[in-house]
């Protein structure tokens, strides 16, 4: 069963991780999961030792950030749940023709030509598209030095617009002498966005890279 956490920005929120969390190593079960990577994308910061079991958690999920998740994920939505999707109604089957009433060597008339065009819309109307799949990216995105504004870094990273790209979460995580990376989650259409290029070709090219170094992608797990 799904798990629902709300507000993980604030003390409350946390609070419900903390009791959650009781007993518990891990989010969805007793191995790292995308479960515990979306809640941690979703707190500001570090629980503060009021909160033991958030904080033992939040500590491990950092240290394991850069690895593989061997977990199988039960799902977590943050603050609300996906509406279901509507019905798709059944396609009506084609009507037939009737043979008797057909003239095989008479010209075509307005009205066999009226419903030839009726059939044929009909036909269009009742075909479902493809969907396309979705994925869940986290990134780490890396300044040049501790001089760098990271206010103005994430305003670069979530200027960078296309369909099928949907910016999340972001949270600065401290790396060492004075320098913070950012970490952003990110939702992508497969067959609209590579994350690849949307590095290489946005994050990392000019006037970008006056505050972006890098960019590594951490975790990329279909939706």
């Amino acid at each position: 069963m799904a798990v629902t956490f709300s507000d993980l920005h604030t003390e409350q929120g946390v609070k419900s991780v903390e009791e959650h969390l009781a007993g518990k190593t891990y989010i969805s079960g007793d191995q790292l999961s995308v479960d515990d990577v979306k809640v941690y994308a979703a707190i500001v910061e570090k629980p503060s030792d009021a909160f033991p079991n958030a904080s033992k958690w939040y500590d491990s999920v950092a240290s394991h950030l850069a690895k593989s998740f061997p977990g199988k994920a039960v799902g977590v939505s943050i603050g609300g749940s996906a509406a279901s999707a509507p019905a798709q109604a059944e396609a009506p089957a084609a009507v037939a023709d009737d043979d008797d009433d057909m003239d095989l060597f008479g010209d075509e008339t307005e009205e066999e030509k009226k419903a030839a065009e009726e059939r044929e819309a009909s036909k269009k109307d009742t075909k479902k598209p493809k969907e396309s799949g979705k994925s869940s990216v986290l990134m780490e995105v890396k300044p040049w030095d501790d001089e760098t504004d990271m206010k103005k870094l994430e305003e670069c990273v979530r200027a960078v617009e296309m369909p099928g790209l949907l910016w999340g979460a972001s949270k600065l995580v401290p790396v060492g002498y004075g320098i913070k990376k950012l970490t952003i989650m990110l939702t992508i259409v497969d067959d609209l966005v590579s994350p690849d290029n949307l590095i290489e070709d946005y994050l990392t090219c000019e006037p970008n890279n006056e505050y972006i170094q890098s960019v590594d992608i951490v975790a990329f797990n279909k939706i």
